[in-house]
């Protein structure tokens, strides 16, 4: 069951008395449903999660919930926190765990899991693939977000990723430069092993750009692309192999070159 209502509030009311009537749904879902980020309201000029059921809600607030079935009965693996620097933490996403959610949601989101278990405010700094898995950095207040935001988004930060592909491919320091909607992006691969048994590749890839996809984009445009790649190759029994695995930037909050690795047991594709 998908559904979206968007209404405003004729009369005062609790939020999950308002919702359930509008929806037609029982409290209980609705309150899940809000739990999980999927009920917003305008609140004080901003339109924001909903999550409170008990909360006095106001005559002509508006009131919008994004219900889907399928996307709040997700339970991805939990991310690891690995590291807490106070004003950033370093996470590690599991595989299937979006960077933020989306208005039908955010409990499977890496933004939110920070948000509950350092208890304070969380800012996306770059972003994964949902179906990757690997290194993120999370900030904790604006002025750290904007300040690491610029390392992403610049070339000032260098970024290693694993990836297991179709077909046997060597490469030392091999560039793809093919433009990406567009735009530059650059990628770099070397080839770590190749299993002839099933005629894969274990690559090591760096980016020098950060578009969409680049990665994925860029290893199927040369015919070998990412084991478990939906998008740009085939499904596989294994989820996408690859892998953010190593940061490396001049940290404007510590004023020092900062070298942030995965963990050995978390640095290994399925």
């Amino acid at each position: 069951m998908r559904t979206t209502i968007d209404f405003t509030l004729e009369h005062s009311q609790t939020a999950v008395d308002a919702l359930s009537e509008a929806s037609g749904l029982p409290k209980q879902r609705i309150k899940d449903a809000m739990n999980k980020g999927a009920c917003w309201w305008t609140h004080k000029g901003k339109r924001v999660r909903l999550r409170k059921a008990k909360r006095e809600v106001r005559a002509g607030t508006r009131l919008q919930l994004f219900y889907d079935e399928a996307v709040l009965a997700r339970k991805p693996e939990p991310a690891t926190l690995l590291e807490d620097r106070r004003r950033y933490s370093i996470w590690f996403k599991p595989h299937g765990l979006l960077a933020q959610g989306s208005q039908w949601g955010d409990h499977c989101s890496l933004l939110r899991e920070a948000e509950v278990a350092l208890g304070r405010d969380c800012f996306l700094i770059h972003r994964l693939d949902a179906d990757a898995a690997g290194l993120m950095l999370i900030a904790h207040d604006s002025k750290a977000a904007g300040a690491l935001s610029k390392c992403f988004s610049g070339r000032a930060i260098t970024k290693h990723y694993r990836a297991r592909v179709e077909g046997e491919i060597t490469a030392q320091d091999r560039l793809i430069d093919a433009p990406i909607d567009g735009k530059e992006a650059i990628t770099r691969i070397s080839t770590l092993s190749i299993n002839e048994t099933d005629q894969t590749s274990l690559l090591q890839i760096s980016i020098e750009t950060g578009r969409k996809h680049q990665i994925r984009k860029h290893l199927a445009g040369i015919g070998h692309a990412i084991i478990g790649d939906r998008l740009y190759g085939r499904p596989a029994p294994v989820p996408l192999q690859l892998l953010a695995r190593f940061l490396e930037f001049d940290c404007p909050l510590e004023r020092r070159r900062v070298k942030i690795q995965l963990p050995e047991h978390l640095n290994s594709l399925t």
